[in-house]
């Protein structure tokens, strides 16, 4: 299963354009991805109000991650490890938001 780790640093959180953003950017990639942090159970990456129910606040290290079911050669598992580098970076990068 692809998984790339990441720590939220909006100031909000993953809450309002943050989040917004974040979304956006899971479905633009095509793949089912989840997001989940410490002691909490995986949420849908692609829905905004599970994310921001979910509560991911700065400074929070999340997992997201893809299943194995959705990959399904070495190409699309290139695929989704990118992406989820990406999303890991979009995460990391929206301190000023």
């Amino acid at each position: 299963m692809p998984i790339q780790k990441a720590v939220v640093a909006a100031a909000v959180g993953l809450h309002a354009r943050p989040a917004a953003a974040f979304v956006r950017a899971v479905t633009d990639t095509g793949l089912p991805v989840t997001i989940s942090k410490a002691g909490a159970g995986k949420v849908d990456a692609r829905s905004l109000l599970q994310v921001m129910i979910a509560d991911f606040p700065q400074g929070c290290e999340v997992e997201l991650a893809i299943s194995d079911n959705a990959v399904d050669d070495a190409l699309g598992r290139k695929k989704a490890e990118d992406a989820l580098r990406r999303l890991g970076r979009l995460l990391e990068a929206q301190a000023d938001s």
